[in-house]
């Protein structure tokens, strides 16, 4: 059965130019693009994205890292899609994901790590929500 993930392609991937990149490699593994835009993040979208860190030392600097600035944000729909598009993503700290995975092959550092993927069903029910509309998503 086919289950739904969230991900966000981070300013500096915008920036970079590596959209293409990335969404070719979600793809070509066999994902459906059931949702993808492109949005500039509002301080409000960011703060209830990243909820779950409010209090730790590196909150602001994850708010600030995206409020103000474009994402490509993506529902991707595919069998154990969370779990296979954790696995893709690879570590959080870019020097610590494998290379072959998006963040050890175009991660500079943790705050600007490229990309952010739900970790859990849960987690993807909370935060496409955040982006998406009832009506924005295709089945």
């Amino acid at each position: 059965m086919a289950e739904r993930t969230f991900i966000m392609l981070k300013p500096i991937a915008v920036s970079r130019g590596l959209v293409g990149s990335i969404i070719s490699r979600f793809e070509s593994k066999g994902f459906r693009i059931a949702a993808l835009k492109l949005v500039r993040v509002k301080r409000e979208m960011a703060e209830r994205l990243y909820a779950i860190h409010v209090g730790k030392p590196f909150y602001q600097s994850l708010i600030d890292s995206i409020t103000g600035k474009e994402v490509v944000v993506a529902i991707l729909e595919g069998r154990s899609a969370v779990e296979v598009v954790r696995l893709m993503v690879g570590a959080t700290d870019p020097v610590k994901a494998s290379p072959g995975t998006i963040r050890g092959d175009y991660g500079l550092d943790i705050t600007s790590n490229i990309i952010h993927a739900s970790d859990s069903q849960e987690s993807y029910e909370y935060e496409h929500k955040i982006f998406f509309s009832k009506d924005e998503i295709l089945d």
